[in-house]
């Protein structure tokens, strides 16, 4: 199938959710009902293959899938050969150390000949080795918080986003070891028909990421602070300027990062803006 590509998102899951999210958000209509392991889009070239997160870097390194989107963490301990395209941005956390609540922890050396129980081995062991520290790995899939509680080992490394279930197990982070996010790999030798589908896609996902970190502004200012005020918020090009039906005043509207707004806000009022407008942005293209 020359003129299609398969990109494989996980079946269930945050990941997931947020995987659809974006390629919705993309204009790309598809059917992902309960249970369905393949579903076709109507309106663009793409299939999708649902599958479990940790079998997606080697789907896409055998060429079975063209694309996959999966947690950087996946992708790193299963080592598999595949190109990065992007970093999505979403489904952020942590890998990180934890032992018992009620250890002192005086640093790394803690793990110092004992036994740490993890879903990810290959991570663990590059991290202990750099740090030059030998202790044991037990590798378990699934509740790794247990470990210590049952006697297995003295310490885990597992994936945290807020921390409550380490807590809810008597345990406590001491040592991040690795941040992950979402990222979008493909296959290393796509054909050039399917390159350029790849390439609207990515298209299509730089705009609806652009317009989510960007902001558009429009607020009513003294015309003899224009000058000051274009400065504060410069827009992709210079702002646009409309003169008001008040003599003396003009509506300024712009394009800013939500970042760079909160920075200046305080400059833009004491400039003598007014009635400030903050409208979010669908989608953005350069």
């Amino acid at each position: 199938m020359k003129n299609i590509i398969r990109i494989a998102v996980q079946k269930s899951g945050r990941l997931s959710e947020d995987s659809l999210s974006l390629i919705k958000e993309c204009g790309i209509k598809f059917y992902n009902g309960t249970g369905k392991l393949k579903s076709t889009s109507t309106n663009f070239p793409i299939e999708f293959l649902f599958l479990r997160d940790d079998d997606i870097p080697g789907y896409v390194a055998d060429g079975v899938a063209d694309l996959g989107i999966v947690g950087e963490n996946e992708l790193v301990e299963k080592d598999k050969t595949v190109e990065v395209l992007k970093k999505l941005g979403f489904s952020k956390c942590r890998l990180s150390l934890a032992i018992p609540k009620g250890e002192n922890y005086p640093g790394l050396s803690y793990f110092e000949g004992k036994n740490i129980a993890t879903s990810y081995p290959k991570i663990l062991s590059d991290f202990l080795q750099a740090n030059q520290i030998k202790a044991a790995i037990h590798e378990i899939s699934g509740s790794v918080e247990i470990a210590p509680s049952i006697g297995l080992a003295e310490g885990i490394c597992d994936i945290v986003s807020s921390g409550s279930t380490l807590m809810m197990n008597g345990l406590k982070e001491v040592e991040t070891i690795f941040k992950s996010e979402a990222v979008l790999i493909s296959h290393l030798n796509l054909s050039d028909e399917k390159k350029e589908i790849v390439d609207k896609l990515l298209f299509r996902m730089n705009a609806v990421q652009k317009g989510k970190s960007n902001k558009y502004v429009l607020m009513n200012a003294p015309n003899e602070s224009l000058d000051k005020i274009a400065k504060l918020i410069p827009g992709m090009r210079s702002p646009t300027i409309l003169p008001l039906a008040q003599k003396g005043w003009s509506s300024v509207h712009s394009v800013i990062s939500e970042d760079q707004f909160w920075e200046n806000i305080e400059g833009l009022r004491a400039a003598g803006a007014e009635g400030i407008l903050v409208v979010p942005i669908e989608k953005m293209i350069l």
